[in-house]
């Protein structure tokens, strides 16, 4: 994603002629898209993609079931 937008940045400002940019090849100042087809073939290829989404799942789910152990009554922490 930050890859994204630096891409975005950098273009806009190789299309406006704005300061240092506008003198820089097409292709530097496109190669953060580049970068980003890159990553993204790598996350997806190496299982990364899928590893985090997996991650971001569970950690739903624990807090699903600790906000519902609160709700009854049945917190871990007991006094």
């Amino acid at each position: 994603m930050y890859l994204l937008i630096v891409g975005v940045a950098l273009l806009l400002l190789k299309y406006l002629e704005v300061g240092p940019v506008a003198g820089w090849s097409w292709l530097v100042v496109l190669s953060p898209f580049g970068l980003a087809v890159l990553w993204w073939a790598w996350a997806d290829s190496s299982g990364y993609t899928r590893r985090k989404q997996m991650e971001k799942m569970e950690q739903r789910k624990t807090d699903r079931i600790e906000k519902q152990r609160k709700a009854l009554g049945l917190d871990r922490h007991r006094r």
